[in-house]
């Protein structure tokens, strides 16, 4: 269950009697990474009663017999072993020190046992590997940073990877992506146990969201395995990766490997973790996403140079995948970085997002000149209207045609629609606001 999901899984089983609920056990491991370890022993090991924060007794634990060196090349002592994790509640892993090795034996029996009697495991980005690696995530969601994703999923079959979510909870096994959802799976544990007003109390003296909305796919990138440098494979998914301006499918692919198509889907599902279609689709959605943030393509030409077919599969795939239309989202990013170029007002996020949906894109552009002029499809209402595709720095916003836009979940909320006013209404200086309705 990921971090929107307003319920919260109960754990099936229950404490032996040994075992105590507030005393978390952070499992660490020589080569982990400093941040990571450090994440549990900040939100857990930390008294902050004087915030309305219950307090949690923290053990920190070895989970191997060799000096614990971590990232910089700082040696750490930690104060127990394996033995101490037979107190604890919940017993958190932060991170593996390498996604190739297989983690201690003693501390995956030491991860089982602790499960059997009822505690509740917790793998913050790489840890999910060690928990898989016990068994622990077999048959269950789980994710993990989006770059290590595909490889956990080829590792792992029987665990239900999804790259998508900052966090899963599965009641008695939780897993997060990388570092910052570190942090929100910790505040979301605190929120379990001792309710919202205590994980906003920690997550203000931690200054951050007490809950961060979305997922990961903002931050996919075309990172692939590590492993794939050496397969058959990596020559065609490399030149994919350079031709994604072109129109080419997975049989184009399949070609280029000499194998059949039901072949190389089962070949690149083992390498990657998924579909070769479904990978082929992010990759190009990767592409519109950079285009957009990083030039003054218009929409439809960035479908082109992206692969698409067609402008309406470019705005269908990148809604489904990042949550917004390109335009919006171009408009939102500007906003967001005025440096990297001008900005998009606020008040043309709606006009913007309704001209963009596929339901509404009337105007086709005829491809004779960069300043021709759009025309209307055939029964179209209404004459010519401002054109699209222009050259660098010529912005123009179609006109929002009648009637209320649809509602976005995830379309940025307008600075005049917050404050209650209709959008594009500026207030004067000394001029009092007037009820809109």
């Amino acid at each position: 269950m990921s971090q929107d999901s307003t319920t919260v899984p109960e754990t099936s089983r229950k404490l032996s009697g040994r075992r105590r609920r507030e005393i978390v056990a952070v499992l660490l491991f020589s080569g982990g990474p400093i941040f990571e370890s450090s994440i549990p022993l900040s939100v857990f090991g930390i008294d902050r009663q004087d915030a309305g924060v219950p307090r949690y007794r923290l053990l920190v634990c070895a989970g191997e017999d060799v000096p614990l060196r971590t990232t910089g090349g700082l040696e750490l002592t930690a104060p127990y072993g394996l033995e101490a994790l037979s107190r604890a509640g919940t017993v958190v892993v932060p991170a593996w020190r390498s996604i190739t090795q297989p983690p201690p034996a003693a501390a995956l029996d030491a991860l089982r046992r602790a499960h059997e009697e009822g505690a509740r495991i917790v793998g913050l980005c790489t840890g999910a590997f060690v928990l898989a690696a016990a068994g622990l995530l077999d048959g269950r969601p789980a994710t993990t940073h989006w770059m290590y994703a595909p490889t956990l999923a080829k590792r792992y079959p029987s665990v239900h990877v999804d790259p998508r979510e900052l966090f899963v909870d599965d009641g008695d096994v939780l897993t997060s992506a990388g570092t910052a959802a570190g942090i929100d799976l910790c505040l979301h544990i605190v929120r379990t146990d001792h309710g919202a007003d205590a994980a906003g109390a920690l997550a203000r003296r931690l200054v951050v969201p007490p809950r961060r909305s979305g997922g990961q796919e903002r931050y996919l990138d075309r990172s692939l395995p590590e492993e794939i440098g050496a397969d058959p494979l990596a020559e065609v998914v490399a030149w994919a990766l350079e031709h994604l301006h072109e129109q080419f499918d997975v049989e184009a692919l399949a070609a280029r490997a000499y194998m059949s198509r039901r072949t190389f889907d089962r070949r690149f599902r083992s390498l990657t973790g998924s579909a070769p279609l479904q990978w082929l689709i992010t990759q190009r959605v990767l592409q519109a996403q950079r285009l957009l943030e990083t030039s003054d393509y218009s929409v439809d030409e960035v479908a082109g140079r992206c692969g698409f077919r067609s402008p309406v599969a470019l705005r269908g795939h990148f809604r489904r995948q990042l949550g917004s239309s390109p335009a919006a989202y171009r408009a939102a990013y500007r906003a967001r970085r005025p440096q990297g170029g001008p900005a998009e007002r606020p008040d043309r996020l709606e006009r913007l997002e309704r001209a963009d949906r596929p339901d509404r894109a009337e105007v086709i552009e005829p491809r004779t000149g960069d300043h021709a002029l759009p025309l209307r499809r055939p029964g179209a209402p209404g004459g010519p209207t401002g054109h699209s595709g222009h050259p660098p720095h010529h912005h123009h916003a179609p006109h929002p045609e009648p009637g209320k836009p649809e509602s976005d979940a995830y379309a940025p909320r307008l600075p005049e629609q917050a404050a209650g006013r209709a959008p594009g209404r500026p207030t004067l200086p000394g001029q009092r606001e007037r009820p809109v309705g």
